[in-house]
């Protein structure tokens, strides 16, 4: 879309400006669609559109239809509405309202950025002495499923939510999107709840602590901030490196910080990266968010991904057969995010044409999913992508050169083609100037091992995998 456009949407009113973005959205897909796809599936939505355009509620008629739309289009809305628009619009689902005109969210399709928490649906967020602490009850420890990739993490928020204010104050838990750190949080929270009705929790996203910042300081009311964040014995603070640049937000929050801390409350925060990797945030509040327990949690091994799978079917009520667990636990590897999805694409697609769920199901369900993975990430493309982030030539890479600055980060690219491929050892040995497969194995469980130890190398890793996965 074309800056005129843009423009020319932003200066018509309200919900008539939005119902013209929602309508050139609706054209677009009529375009796309099979004529009966788009009939029975896009035609009946409907819209609402926040007035600064930040926000698109889509209404439909029933949670099936709901279920098959998350699956199979809210990608495309959300990147169209976007494109059209020319900047992120956070999309979200809803089920059309009865005619009391309460809205039921459910869950948001595809957020304007990944890692915005999901809200919890009306009626799972809790509230305590009309204390609304804006926590999801369905997120707790018994929901998350348990493997090497979080036991650390899991372990140390267990230990927090039965004694808080005590040990690893705060809690710094950081890794990729979509790992389930913001179900970490709400999963302390909800236990320490379970344990002290009475206790003061709230669960936040930065952006949202931002938000009630500028809020205090354009309506003067400071006191009311200061009552709510410093009278908690709890905060859950999602997604911290959005304070990034933010100077009044970070003055806020350290004082905040300082004050819970002095009277033994606890705060746990989570971020995409560890604290010495923030960037834009001030020297004294990263060493403030170190001086306590900092845990990664990792993207699930197979076995763990696999547990999710099943766990996760058998919640919407559904056996999935282990075979087809281990076919796309193989093929979606990323996060727990991208494993949900997938689910819900197999489920929707299995409803819909009512066949069992096999691995053929899958595959057909999945076929968008699989083309794109295994277009994209080839050993070769592994290679080059390390090479540039290391600032070695590819030659390197099939080389006998042995000097570390060029043997260390062929280990890398060594992982990372038997974590990202299907490739076997001796396949992957041939593809770095003919080595044993052996060398790849010492290779793999070298970088493997020292990735739980060295944060670095952990960070370097996420953000080579984030840019390989595109």
């Amino acid at each position: 879309m074309t800056e005129g456009h843009h423009s020319s949407l932003a200066a018509q009113s309200g919900q008539g400006a939005g119902q013209s973005l929602w309508q050139a959205c609706i054209d677009q897909l009529a375009q796309e669609l099979p004529e009966q796809q788009f009939n029975t599936w896009i035609k009946p939505l409907t819209a609402q559109v926040a007035d600064d355009f930040s926000k698109a509620t889509i209404f439909v008629a029933n949670r099936f239809k709901l279920d098959w739309i998350r699956a199979q289009y809210a990608g495309r809305i959300s990147a169209l509405l976007e494109k059209i628009y020319g900047q992120p619009v956070q999309t979200e689902l809803a089920l059309t309202p009865r005619e009391t005109g309460a809205k039921v969210y459910v869950s948001p399709a595809i957020a304007a950025f990944d890692a915005a928490p999901e809200p919890a649906a009306v009626g799972e967020e809790a509230a305590v002495n009309g204390f609304k602490n804006r926590l999801n009850t369905a997120l707790t420890f018994d929901t998350l499923v348990e493997g090497t990739a979080n036991r650390m993490a899991r372990a140390a928020a267990m230990h927090v939510a039965t004694m808080p204010g005590h040990l690893y104050n705060p809690l710094f838990i950081y890794g990729g999107v979509g790992l389930g750190k913001t179900h970490l949080v709400h999963a302390v929270g909800n236990k320490l709840l379970a344990d002290r009705p009475d206790a003061k929790v709230l669960y936040i996203h930065a952006e949202q602590f931002v938000s009630d910042v500028v809020k205090a300081y354009q309506r003067k009311t400071f006191d009311e901030f200061k009552e709510r964040y410093h009278s908690l014995d709890l905060l859950l603070i999602d997604d911290v490196q959005f304070f990034a640049n933010k100077d009044r937000t970070q003055e806020e929050f350290f004082n905040a910080f300082e004050a819970l801390l002095a009277k033994k409350s606890h705060i746990v925060m989570t971020s995409d990266t560890y604290p010495k990797g923030l960037a834009d945030i001030h020297e004294r509040l990263v060493s403030r968010f170190d001086s306590g327990l900092t845990v990664a949690i990792e993207p699930p091994e197979l076995e763990m991904r696999v547990a999710i799978l099943i766990n996760k079917a058998r919640a919407e009520g559904t056996e999935m057969p282990e075979e087809v667990a281990f076919f796309v636990a193989k093929n979606v590897r990323s996060n727990v995010r991208e494993l949900e999805g997938a689910l819900r694409k197999i489920l929707a697609y299995s409803r819909f044409n009512q066949k069992e769920i096999s691995i053929q199901l899958a595959r057909e369900a999945l076929r968008d999913l699989l083309s794109i993975q295994n277009r994209q990430i080839s050993v070769e493309n592994i290679q080059k992508t390390v090479a540039d982030y290391y600032k070695i030539k590819v030659a390197d890479m099939y080389s006998k050169k042995r000097p570390a600055s060029i043997a260390r980060p062929r280990q890398i690219a060594m992982y990372l083609a038997k974590e990202l491929t299907q490739k076997s050892l001796p396949e992957i040995g041939e593809l770095f100037g003919g080595r044993d497969h052996t060398t790849v194995l010492h290779a793999v469980r070298k970088i493997s091992a020292e990735r739980q130890q060295l944060t670095e190398l952990n960070q370097q890793l996420h953000v080579l995998e984030q840019t390989l996965k595109g």
